[in-house]
């Protein structure tokens, strides 16, 4: 049997225990569910692939082979010197290749681009990571029935596990995630070396999971919360934003009932609340509820409500401590949350999926089969990087076992109180500290910088793409009333961006526009903007940005102060 399989049977015994809860179910709700009969052991952890009552039963599928074998296969990109030249000039467009399967087929006409963030991208030279569109040139051409595919280096995680592991257990609680392999790479001649193979996410995907695969599908970017310009990765129609628009507008909706209202009708909150939960109990300090990063958001056609779909899950795990309590910042998580009811629900579904992680035996039992698996590839490919595989895997399960025990702990506690808001005293106001950074551009610079003198400033540089629109981010929970956020700035040969939010360096609130800005070269220059809270108590996002083709600019970190107009 192959691990594979194995796995799929354990994470069905999983859901099985999950739906004597109530959980996982694609029914409707008080709809006693209709027994099913999966079509084999590999698809029935994915049989109740989505908590939405629009979700469908997943049936066996050509592509399920990808994912079942019992060895590790190999492939082969071949890719023509002019198209690697392509490639090294823009690494994110699309150019031709051919691929092979060892012992197994050949297909031309591959499309092919680099991908990965900050932390793992490599160049061409390097260990890049790929995605491949096998009909993008060539239509109807698949590779064994996936029309989209990852082969993802793994720079982040040594073990190659996390993507696998977190994958199933999203699927196993009822989320939508992609399917995950393994696989050694060949650049031409070069050995590159291990990599997870991971489904993409395309209409095929979206098909095999959701009532329809004709909604908009947007990726979320590098840390970009739905207030982005988010890119829409496939959908039908007008590409004017129109469902993210919509979904943004009910989370900053004023009146909380009117807000409940709205959100309902465009989120689909169940699925929300187990997404959420799934983010939480795994670690995943780096996807969308934490750190509006590793994400896609699909609308699904037939229901018109959104779900979200994990996404980069290299790096879980990592604190075995972490809090599934306090309570996320990202805009939807942190509306959806401030609903006493919804935050009832989602304390109930952390209980609930409990089982996926506690007792940790089973995890533990699938990863001593996966590492039998992958051990002896490594120690073909380098037998110094494969003597230290075992010890990498060794503190994964350490952590596993660790995060077991917290999470039963964490589920026993009482719920914390709400966060109150900011109380200020006097005139002199609050500093703020712990800015977050977020981009909608990958190679734009943020960093934190210390000068010799003492000065800590938050630092945002232009990268060479040269639109950069970044910005460090600090949310806030307000009382109604009048603010203003000020800070001091320095600018070296800021080339500003005009759009409607605002050009050149310059605060403001997310959400708003903003009217003056820095540019050129200048020394520290004071900046202000000035907003209104009308609610009892609304949380409030500051946002200290750059909007330019060029230059940088550095914020002194404790100017940074946010005071109330008395």
């Amino acid at each position: 049997m192959s691990i594979s399989r194995i796995w799929h049977l354990f994470v069905f015994s999983a859901i099985a225990g999950l739906h004597s809860l109530g959980c996982g179910s694609s029914d409707p709700p008080g709809k006693p569910a209709e027994p099913r009969e999966p079509a084999s052991a590999a698809t029935a952890a994915d049989s109740t692939a989505n908590s939405s009552t629009d979700a469908k039963p997943l049936r066996p599928d050509v592509s399920d082979e990808v994912f079942d074998r019992t060895d590790v296969t190999t492939l082969t990109l071949e890719i023509a010197p002019a198209e690697r030249t392509k490639l090294a000039a823009n690494a994110r467009e699309y150019v031709h290749c051919r691929l092979l399967e060892h012992d197994g087929e050949t297909w031309s006409d591959v499309a092919v681009k680099l991908k990965g963030a900050a932390g793992s991208f490599r160049e061409l030279d390097d260990k890049p990571a790929f995605t491949l569109n096998m009909d993008k040139f060539r239509k109807k051409q698949s590779f064994h029935g996936l029309g989209k595919f990852h082969l993802n280096n793994s720079v982040q995680d040594e073990t190659y596990l996390h993507e696998w592991l977190c994958a199933g257990l999203f699927r196993a609680a009822g989320v939508a995630a992609p399917r995950v392999a393994h696989a050694r790479v060949f650049l031409d001649s070069r050995d590159l070396g291990l990599y997870v193979l991971k489904e993409g996410f395309d209409r095929k995907f979206l098909g095999r999971h959701f009532a329809t695969d004709n909604g908009n599908l947007y990726d979320g970017g590098f840390c970009q919360d739905i207030d982005a310009d988010l890119e829409r990765d496939a959908g039908q129609g007008a590409d004017d934003h129109g469902d993210l628009h919509a979904l943004l507008e009910a989370c900053r909706e004023g009146d909380p009932e009117q807000r409940w209202l709205k959100i309902a009708a465009v989120l689909d909150v169940d699925a929300f609340l187990t997404f959420a939960a799934m983010e939480l109990m795994t670690c995943h300090w780096d996807g969308y509820c934490q750190q509006k990063n590793n994400y896609r958001l699909y609308f699904d056609a037939a229901s018109r409500k959104a779900f979200f779909l994990p996404h980069g899950m290299d790096q879980m795990f990592g604190d075995p401590g972490a809090s599934i309590l306090e309570r996320p910042g990202a805009i939807v998580a942190s509306a959806v949350m401030q609903n006493p009811e919804w935050r009832a629900t989602f304390r109930e579904r952390i209980r609930r999926l409990l089982p996926l992680f506690n007792p940790p035996d089973k995890l533990l039992g699938q990863i001593d089969r996966i590492e039998q698996r992958i051990r002896p590839v490594l120690e073909k490919i380098d037998p110094d990087q494969a003597g230290g595989y075992a010890e990498r895997v060794s503190e994964l399960k350490n952590r596993l076992a660790a995060r077991a025990g917290n999470l039963k702990e964490q589920s026993e506690q009482p719920d914390p109180p709400p966060p109150r808001p900011l109380e200020f005293a006097g005139d002199e106001g609050i500093e703020m500290a712990d800015w977050q950074p977020t981009s909608e551009r990958e190679d734009a610079i943020l960093e934190v910088i210390e000068s010799p003198e003492g000065r800590t400033t938050y630092l945002i540089r232009c990268g060479p793409s040269g639109e950069c629109i970044a910005s460090w981010r600090r949310t806030v929970l307000l009382a109604r009333g009048e603010y203003r956020v000020a800070a001091s700035a320095a600018t070296t040969d800021v080339a500003p961006i005009k759009d409607e939010k605002g050009t050149g360096a310059g605060l403001r609130i997310s959400g708003s526009v903003r009217k003056t800005g820095l540019d050129g070269t200048g020394d520290w220059r004071p900046l202000e903007f000035r907003f209104s809270v009308a609610e009892d108590e609304q949380e409030v996002v500051l946002v200290a940005e750059l909007r330019a083709t060029a230059g940088e600019v550095q914020f002194d970190a404790r100017s940074m102060r946010l005071f109330r107009i008395q």
